[in-house]
C-alpha cells in the first residue's frame, strides 16, 4: 500500500514560497487504476512527481508498505524508484538517437538483466504494443502515438509494482490516445496505475479511483470500485546494471551521434597534441642545453657517449668489447677514449707562415658526416680534417691544406710523430679554431696509442728506493733492454739496473733495463739524431721498440656511443648488468650549465603543471557546452533509476573511447614524423624527443582529466531532484 498523510511540497523561488500542494492525505493500492485530475497549476503533476520518487516533499509522511521516507535522501529515492516505480511521461522521454529495441532495451540493461532475457523480454513487449515493424527505427522517425507505446513498452518491461503516467494521452489524437488507454488499462490488473491528466473522459470508464484537485488540494477522492487493501507492493527483482553493460551504453553513446563525437574527438585531439608539444619542445630545448656544455676534463661531449670502465676494475678485454656489441643500442666503441678527449697539434709550414689545427682524433669508421670537399680516404696515412668554417686559415690557404701532409709533433724531441695527407675537409660552424678533428685509419691510432698514453701518464724512475720524475724518449740506437742515461745522473753507471714506471689514475706498469751507457752533449746527436740538447738534459733513452711496449697500456676505461639517445637508460641499465660501470659525459658538464639545465627542468615541471590546469579548464566547459544536449539524456537515465556511480561509469567510458581514440590518431601521426613519412623539419626534430615515458605521461594525463569532467558532468546532473534536473535540462 501507498500511503500519504498530511504531506505537502513547497517551492521556493528568489525568497518567494509557493505550494506545490497542500496537506495531501491518500491510500492507494495494488490494481487500482487512479485518475487525478484537475486544471493547470492544481498540483496535480507535483503530487504525481513525488509519489513517484523525482521531487522530494516537505512536509508530513509518505509510507510504502508502512515504512517512512521522509528521511530518504538522494540514494534511497534512487533505490525507492527502482524498486517500485515506472513512468510514462507526456512528452515520452525517449532517446531520440536510440531504436525502438534500444529504448526499452535500455531499462533492462539498466537494471542489471542478462543479454538472453533482455532479448526475448523486450520482443515480446514490442508486439503487445503493436511495434514490431518497428523495432529497428529511430524513435525520432516515429508518430506520436507510436512514441508513447514505446514509453509505456519501457515501463512495463521494467515490471514493477506501480506506474506512474503524467498525461500520457496529452500529445496524441483520438485514435492513437484509445490505443494507449487500452494497453494501460490491460496492464492495471496487478499493478498500481496512476495517470494525471486533464481529459477524465478518456480514462473515466476504466477508473476505480478519481482524484480531483484544486489550488493544491484534494477537493474530491472517488473510489469507483473498491479494491482489497491488504495486499502488499512487491519490491520488483531489478539489480544493478553489469559492468559489461555499462561499457555496453558507454560504448554506444559514443558513436551513436556523429556530430557530438567530431566535436569530443577535436577537443581530445588539442589537449593531447598540446601536451605532447609542450613537453616535446622543453626536452628540445634540454637537448639543445646539453649542447652547450664544455668540461675541463673532456672534449667530445656529445650526448650519445658513455664513459664506461670494469666494475672489477681490471682493463677490458676483446670478449668484453665483443660483449657491449651485442647490445642493441650500441652504436660503436671507442677503445682508448683518450682520443677523444686529448689535443695533438696537426701542422705544417707554408708560404702563408705555419698552418695547425688544435685536434681530437677519432677513428674513420665512425665517421658518418658528407664531405665539403675532397674525397674520403684511401691509403693508412689519408686522413679527413673537421674544423670551423671561420678559420681564416682555411680561407685563405686552402690549396696548402687539401692534399697536403701535415705532422703530428712531439713537442719534447721536436720531431714529427706522424706524417698524415689530408684528403677531405669537413666544415662545422658550431665550432672554434680550437676544437678541431682528424679521422684516420685504425692503423693510424695502434701507431699513435703509445703517444697519446703518455700525455695522459707520469713517467717516474727508482733512485735510491726513490721515484722521481723522469723523461723518456726513443732512441734506434740504443739496444733492446737497455737504457742510456744522461751524463748528470752520475758516475760509474755502466751495469747497474734502472726501473722505469708509467703510473696513470688506472693502473701502474714497470720496465727493468740495464744501463749501458751515458750521454753528453758531445755524443748526444750520434745517439738520437737530434741536435737540441736542452731537451733532453736528464733525460734518458731506451730503445724504440721498448719505449712503445712502455706506453702500449690496456683500456681500463672506453666509450661507448649509442645508436638512439632516447634509450640511452635502457642502454646504461643493459651495461650494468653486465659488469660494466657507466657515466654519461653530460654529467662532467660545468656547473654554470648544470645550472641552466635544472632551471630549465624547474621550469618545464611549472609549465606543465599550469598547462594541465589550463587545459582541464578549458576542456571542462568546452565538453560541458558539447554534452549539453546529451544531459537530458543522462537525466532520462537518472529518472529510469541509475544512480550516480553508474552515470558516471556510462559518461567516463564514453568520454575515455574519444580521448584514447585522438591519443591513438596523434600517436600515428607521431609515427609518420618520426619515420619521416611526412617532412615538417621543425616538427620532425621535435617528435625524436618523445619517449615512451612522455607516452605513459600524456595517457595518464588524458585519464585524470576525462575522469575529473566524468565526475564533474555527473555532479551536476545528481546535484538536485530528479525531475527539476530534467526540466533545467528541457529548458
Amino acid at each position: 500500500m501507498l500511503e500519504l498523510k498530511k504531506v505537502s511540497k513547497f517551492y521556493n523561488n528568489d525568497g518567494n514560497v509557493t505550494t506545490g500542494f497542500l496537506k495531501v492525505d491518500l491510500k492507494l493500492k495494488v490494481g487500482e487504476f487512479v485518475i487525478i485530475t484537475g486544471e493547470s497549476g492544481s498540483g496535480k503533476t507535483t503530487l504525481l512527481n513525488v509519489i513517484s520518487g523525482l521531487d522530494n516533499y516537505d512536509e508530513g509522511e509518505m509510507y510504502i508498505n508502512g515504512k517512512e521516507t521522509s528521511h530518504y535522501n538522494r540514494y534511497d529515492f534512487e533505490e525507492y524508484r527502482k524498486k517500485y516505480i515506472a513512468n510514462i511521461f507526456q512528452d515520452f522521454n525517449l532517446i531520440n538517437s536510440y531504436t525502438v529495441y534500444q529504448n526499452i532495451e535500455l531499462m533492462m540493461l539498466l537494471n542489471g538483466h542478462s543479454k538472453k532475457n533482455i532479448k526475448k523480454n523486450v520482443l515480446e513487449i514490442i508486439d503487445k504494443v503493436g511495434l514490431t515493424n518497428f523495432k529497428n527505427t529511430k524513435v525520432s522517425k516515429l508518430s506520436g502515438g507510436q512514441k508513447q507505446r514505446v514509453a509505456i513498452a519501457r515501463a512495463v518491461v521494467k515490471d514493477t509494482p506501480i506506474i506512474v503516467a503524467d498525461e500520457p494521452t496529452g500529445n496524441l489524437d483520438t485514435k492513437s490516445a484509445q490505443n494507449v488507454i487500452e494497453i494501460l488499462k490491460n496492464i492495471a490488473k496487478d499493478k498500481l496505475v496512476i495517470i494525471v491528466t486533464h481529459n477524465l473522459e478518456q480514462f473515466e470508464k476504466y477508473a476505480t479511483r478519481i482524484i480531483k484537485m484544486h489550488d493544491g488540494e484534494i477537493i474530491e477522492n472517488k473510489e469507483i470500485k473498491n479494491v482489497e487493501d491488504n495486499i502488499k507492493i512487491k519490491e520488483c527483482n531489478n539489480k544493478n546494471i553489469s559492468f559489461k553493460n555499462i561499457i555496453r551504453l558507454g560504448i554506444r553513446n559514443t558513436f551513436n551521434i556523429k556530430t557530438k563525437f567530431i566535436l569530443l574527438f577535436l577537443v581530445f585531439f588539442l589537449v593531447t597534441s598540446t601536451l605532447f608539444f609542450e613537453y616535446s619542445n622543453f626536452k628540445f630545448a634540454e637537448y639543445q642545453e646539453s649542447l652547450d656544455g664544455t668540461s675541463m676534463y673532456f672534449k667530445d661531449m656529445s650526448e650519445n657517449r658513455i664513459l664506461i670502465k670494469k666494475a672489477d676494475k681490471t682493463s677490458f678485454s676483446q670478449e668484453d668489447y665483443n660483449n657491449i656489441k651485442e647490445l642493441s643500442n650500441i652504436d660503436y666503441i671507442v677503445e682508448n677514449d683518450l682520443f677523444l678527449d686529448c689535443n695533438v697539434m696537426l701542422e705544417r709550414s707554408s708560404v702563408y707562415g705555419d698552418i695547425d689545427f688544435n685536434c681530437s682524433i677519432e677513428s674513420i669508421d665512425y665517421f658518418k658526416e658528407k664531405l665539403d670537399i675532397g674525397k674520403m680516404p684511401e691509403a693508412e696515412d689519408e686522413i679527413i680534417l673537421q674544423t670551423s668554417q671561420i678559420n681564416q686559415k682555411i680561407k685563405t690557404s686552402l690549396d696548402q691544406i687539401l692534399d697536403k701532409r701535415f705532422s703530428i709533433g712531439d713537442y719534447l724531441n721536436g720531431s714529427a710523430v706522424k706524417n698524415l695527407k689530408v684528403v677531405g675537409i669537413i666544415f662545422n660552424e658550431k665550432i672554434d679554431n680550437y676544437d678541431s678533428k682528424i679521422y684516420v685509419s685504425n692503423s693510424i691510432i695502434k701507431e699513435l696509442n703509445s703517444f697519446i698514453n703518455k700525455k695522459f701518464s707520469t713517467t717516474s724512475i727508482l733512485k735510491n728506493n726513490e721515484y722521481s720524475n723522469a723523461v723518456v724518449f726513443p732512441s734506434e740506437n740504443v739496444e733492446k733492454g737497455k737504457a742510456v742515461v744522461n751524463e748528470n745522473f752520475g758516475d760509474n753507471l755502466n751495469g747497474e739496473n734502472l726501473t722505469i714506471k708509467v703510473s696513470n689514475i688506472y693502473c701502474e706498469e714497470e720496465l727493468n733495463l740495464t744501463i749501458n751507457n751515458t750521454f753528453s752533449i758531445n755524443n748526444f746527436q750520434n745517439y738520437t739524431g737530434y741536435s737540441n740538447y736542452q731537451l733532453y738534459a736528464y733525460g734518458i733513452l731506451i730503445n724504440k721498440e721498448d719505449y712503445e711496449n712502455l706506453y702500449n697500456l690496456p683500456n681500463y676505461q672506453s666509450s661507448v656511443f649509442v645508436k638512439d639517445i632516447n634509450n640511452i637508460d635502457k642502454t646504461i641499465s643493459d651495461l650494468n648488468n653486465i659488469g660494466i660501470n657507466t657515466k654519461r659525459i653530460t654529467e662532467y658538464k660545468t656547473d654554470d650549465i648544470k645550472t641552466n639545465e635544472q632551471i630549465l627542468k624547474i621550469v618545464k615541471v611549472i609549465v606543465t603543471i599550469a598547462l594541465i590546469f589550463i587545459l582541464l579548464l578549458i576542456s571542462y566547459f568546452v565538453i560541458k557546452m558539447i554534452l549539453k544536449s546529451r544531459n537530458t539524456y543522462y537525466a532520462i537515465l537518472r529518472i529510469l533509476g541509475t544512480n550516480f556511480k553508474t552515470e558516471k561509469w556510462i559518461l567516463n567510458i564514453e568520454l575515455l573511447i574519444v580521448s584514447s581514440f585522438a591519443y591513438l590518431v596523434i600517436l600515428a601521426i607521431i609515427y609518420l614524423f618520426q619515420t619521416n613519412i611526412i617532412v615538417i623539419k621543425y616538427i620532425n626534430n621535435l617528435v625524436k624527443f618523445i619517449t615512451i615515458k612522455e607516452y605513459i605521461f600524456v595517457y595518464i594525463i588524458n585519464l585524470l582529466i576525462t575522469g575529473y569532467i566524468s565526475i564533474k558532468i555527473s555532479k551536476n546532473i545528481f546535484k538536485k531532484t530528479a525531475i527539476n534536473t530534467f526540466n533545467e535540462e528541457e529548458i
